[in-house]
């Protein structure tokens, strides 16, 4: 009788696919209130690499990190209309405290405009005052009536910027540089993602925001998957704080602000993405394990090996583990590092032992070769940037691929149902053609101008509205 797989097939149900992945990759679990998780550690540990890598590139901008209470009165939320109209059906609200009923209501943030504006408003007196770069590592909540994990939770983390500025032109051009330099950058660069760099319609666009910036990745099964936003917000939240600042001029102003954010639903996208029938596909800069190294046998002069290669590959500047479980089945712990998606494994037995060589086990392209132990220290840095190179070929492909130019509102829909996406002439589609796009869930991902940048005005002639069913 035929083995049964140890995923549902992508092509048979991808949405089960999804979840078989999240649960025997050991992502993460159910929380015990709806719509909440549980990131288990090696889900976590993806996070944690996410973190790092934008952590760095966010304080390249001059931005620095804080934090902001949990907890904001409800009367904050109101202060800007179309901030609290886009969140009022996902806000948690806290009536009671302490046994007592409260005298005002805490919202639980769903994002943090309204309390880091109060913080702004005390802290910015005068021009010198500004820039002021501020980021946070946090959880936010919003209520979610249909959750998936990590793609849509009622608690996820993320990172969420807000900054302010002297002048338009300044928060436009901050907004555009986290846009390109921080997130497309690393979600070309580390996670090996081909996004669409764009502009949301108004429609789309943040609640409260006067334009929004975006990246869209397209999945395996050819939907859309918001990746990450940077707004502009205009003056919209400091009119509301009244965030002010004393000109050179000796006059009183209002800011210029910006937000931004990422959140844990990239996981998903890692999954969803790069992902195949086998498990995981974590791409070599990402990984927080590179590289595993796994004794066949327990056999001592075998132990002995593997834990003497893996702490010469990690003095290479590789991050490593040994998995010397011999109490385990090969095949077993084989399988469970393939679901994993770590790069590369190593495999050494006691025949490997006597030849000299160990079964080099390529996640991302497939295949095994015995390669010399001696020249394994050289040969896995060009080998994970290969399998890198590789994944941002294939991701690039899908789009390209599976990406149609139509003319009308009939062939986007025809398109996107289909499992792909459609580019289509703004000015063609408009506003009443967006709206017919949704009533068969279908919506307007973002507007590129026609050599794909990013436009700078939503209207501009030529801009291209890519269209595609979503996340």
């Amino acid at each position: 009788m035929a083995t049964a797989p140890v995923l549902t097939p992508r092509a048979d149900d991808f949405p089960r696919w999804y979840q078989d992945l999240i649960a025997k990759a050991e992502l993460a679990d159910n929380g015990p209130v709806r719509g909440t998780m549980v990131i288990r550690p090696y889900g976590y540990g993806l996070w944690e690499r996410m973190q790092a890598e934008m952590d760095a590139r966010i304080k390249e901008t001059g931005a620095r990190n804080a934090y902001f209470p949990l907890l904001m009165p409800q009367s904050y939320l109101t202060r800007e209309a179309d901030h609290v109209e886009g969140f009022a059906p996902e806000l948690a609200v806290v009536t009671h405290g302490g046994g007592k009923e409260l005298e005002e209501p805490a919202v639980v943030r769903p994002t943090s405009e309204m309390i880091i504006n109060a913080s702004f408003s005390k802290w910015v007196q005068s021009y010198r005052d500004l820039p002021l770069l501020i980021n946070q590592w946090a959880n936010v909540v919003r209520w979610e009536l249909r959750p998936r994990l990590f793609l849509r939770t009622t608690e996820f983390l993320w990172q969420e910027g807000h900054t302010a500025h002297a002048t338009r032109e300044d928060a436009r051009d901050f907004a555009s540089r986290i846009h390109r330099r921080v997130y497309e950058d690393f979600m070309v660069d580390v996670l090996a993602m081909d996004v669409v760099a764009g502009r949301k319609t108004a429609r789309e666009r943040f609640a409260g925001a006067v334009n929004t910036l975006t990246l869209e990745g397209m999945m395996g099964d050819g939907k859309a998957l918001q990746m990450a936003t940077s707004h502009e917000l205009g003056q919209n939240f400091a009119r509301a704080f009244n965030t002010s600042y004393l000109s050179k001029d000796g006059t009183r102003e209002l800011v210029w602000q910006t937000s931004w954010g990422s959140t844990t639903r990239m996981i998903g996208a890692l999954v969803m993405m790069h992902g195949d029938d086998d498990g995981l596909r974590v791409p070599p800069r990402l990984a927080q394990v590179q590289a595993v190294v796994l004794a066949v046998k327990g056999d001592e002069a075998v132990l002995a090996k593997v834990h003497e290669l893996g702490a010469r590959l990690t003095a290479a500047g590789l991050r490593v583990q040994v998995d010397d479980r011999t109490d385990v089945p090969f095949g077993r712990r084989a399988v469970d590092w393939e679901l994993k998606g770590v790069p590369v494994r190593i495999e050494i037995g006691p025949r490997d032992l006597e030849n000299g060589t160990a079964m080099l086990a390529r996640r991302i392209p497939g295949g095994k070769e015995p390669v010399a132990l001696d020249a394994l220290a050289d040969l896995l840095p060009k080998v994970l940037e290969d399998d890198q190179t590789l994944l941002l070929r294939q991701s690039r492909e899908r789009r390209e691929s599976r990406t149609a130019d139509v003319a009308t509102v009939e062939e986007a829909v025809e398109a996107a149902g289909a499992g792909g996406w459609a580019r289509i002439p703004w000015a063609t589609l408009g506003e009443e053609g967006e709206a017919r796009l949704a009533d068969h869930a279908v919506t307007v991902r973002c507007l590129v101008a026609e050599d794909g940048s990013v436009p700078e005005d939503g209207d501009a002639p030529g801009n291209v509205a890519i269209v595609a069913r979503a996340y």
